[in-house]
């Protein structure tokens, strides 16, 4: 396999910042200010999927997988992480809510750092590590705005936009494992991912709240969920070629794309006002 010599940390940083301006992660353009909470657990949800993202897109420039697109992915999940947990914590309801975003901070930090570096592998190991603490304090997050939304809304919202983070966990442990890191905890970790996937697509297209579009787009993502779970499965079977990875690299980022369609759909849903009363018949004069 060809691997990329290791660039300067200023060239590095050059060419990620490069692809921030064509990089835009599909599906809504975020406002500086969260409006409302079904908005907050939308955002929220979209950090756990940045965690992953950004430790995905990582391993994929190093070991030279798309990586022009990989460069442009990583440059602007970084950016969009670095946006949301300044609204979010400028946002938080509670004090118990805004420690969990104060926290957060703290690691991502860390995470951010390691990931603004050149990939290699020793890199790639820590990465491995910290994307789950950010992965775990992104989804206490979600789920404290959640239970303060206190609507089954608020629940689909979490459920779809967990979904997003699935689809890139699923493809950050196949990136790593095809570098050589690998543990049974992280074997273990994949196949949960990919029955929590599952099964939760299963109980999106049971929501009694769905409209036929939200419906059109749960009938797209099993087709997408059909290629991705194909993908995977290569490297399960012992497969290492780089065609198997790049696979694995643009079937993510498809369903991705469906699921970021459909939790938006679901906020928007949330937010739709009631009818309005009939206006009053003017009195004669």
């Amino acid at each position: 396999m060809h691997r990329p010599g290791n660039p300067s940390r200023r060239v590095f940083l050059t060419n990620l910042a490069a692809g921030l301006a064509i990089a835009g992660l599909p599906g809504t353009a975020w406002p500086a200010k969260i409006a409302n909470i079904n908005e907050a657990i939308n955002m929220a949800g979209r950090l756990r999927m940045l965690s992953q993202r950004i430790a995905k897109a990582y391993c994929q420039i190093g070991q030279n997988i798309l990586p022009d697109r990989s460069r442009k992915i990583l440059g602007d999940s970084i950016n969009l992480f670095a946006d949301h947990i300044v609204a979010l914590g400028e946002f938080a309801p509670t004090a118990e809510i805004r420690s969990t975003y104060d926290d957060l901070g703290t690691i991502w930090r860390e995470y951010r750092t390691l990931a603004s570096t050149p990939p290699i592998l020793p890199s790639a190991r820590k990465i491995a590590t910290v994307n789950e603490d950010v992965l775990r304090l992104a989804h206490l997050g979600t789920t404290q705005l959640e239970l303060h939304s206190g609507s089954n809304l608020g629940r689909l919202i979490n459920i779809s936009g967990r979904q997003r983070m699935l689809s890139q966990r699923l493809a950050k442990f196949y990136m790593l494992h095809h570098w050589g890191i690998t543990s049974p905890d992280m074997d273990r970790e994949m196949r949960v991912a990919r029955g929590e996937f599952v099964s939760a697509l299963e109980a999106l297209s049971k929501a009694g709240e769905n409209s036929k579009a939200i419906n059109g787009e749960l009938e797209l993502a099993k087709t997408q969920w059909l290629f991705f779970e194909e993908a995977l499965k290569a490297q399960k079977g012992g497969g290492k070629d780089d065609t198997d990875a790049q696979n694995v690299a643009t079937t993510s980022e498809r369903i991705l794309e469906v699921m970021d369609r459909i939790t938006g759909m679901y906020a928007r849903l949330a937010q739709a006002p009631a009818a309005a009363p009939a206006a009053p018949t003017p009195k004669k004069r």
